[in-house]
């Protein structure tokens, strides 16, 4: 029994680490060191290609933002392309700073 409990508490652990969310800030390097939301991941969109190198797996919820959206809708359909499979337009950077929602924070490179 103890070995059942065991093992499915290193399940829930794995399903609970592979669901969190990965913030990704499809803007260019600079406007990403100009301040970016904290915990996020740069990779500007004309290099999306790149994407498997910084999440391998396919199946994590990935939520994309850049300046207005357009950006990062057009990174989400390369990632569509690629097999990714939870992805969110998350629009805006000043948009998402705007709503202050919790978990996001302005965060300047370097700080």
């Amino acid at each position: 029994m103890k070995a059942i409990i065991c093992a499915l508490l290193l399940w829930w652990a794995g399903s609970a680490l592979a669901a969190e969310v990965v913030w990704l800030d499809v803007r260019s390097v600079q406007e990403f060191q100009a301040g970016h939301l904290d915990g996020a991941l740069n990779l500007p969109h004309d290099q999306i290609e790149k994407i498997t190198t910084l999440i391998a797996d396919k199946t994590t919820p990935v939520k994309l933002y850049c300046r207005s959206g357009r950006r990062s809708a057009l990174a989400l359909e390369a990632m569509k392309k690629l097999g990714y499979t939870q992805l969110e337009n998350a629009g805006g950077y000043q948009q998402l700073k705007a709503q202050h929602q919790p978990g996001l924070q302005d965060k300047p490179d370097g700080v």
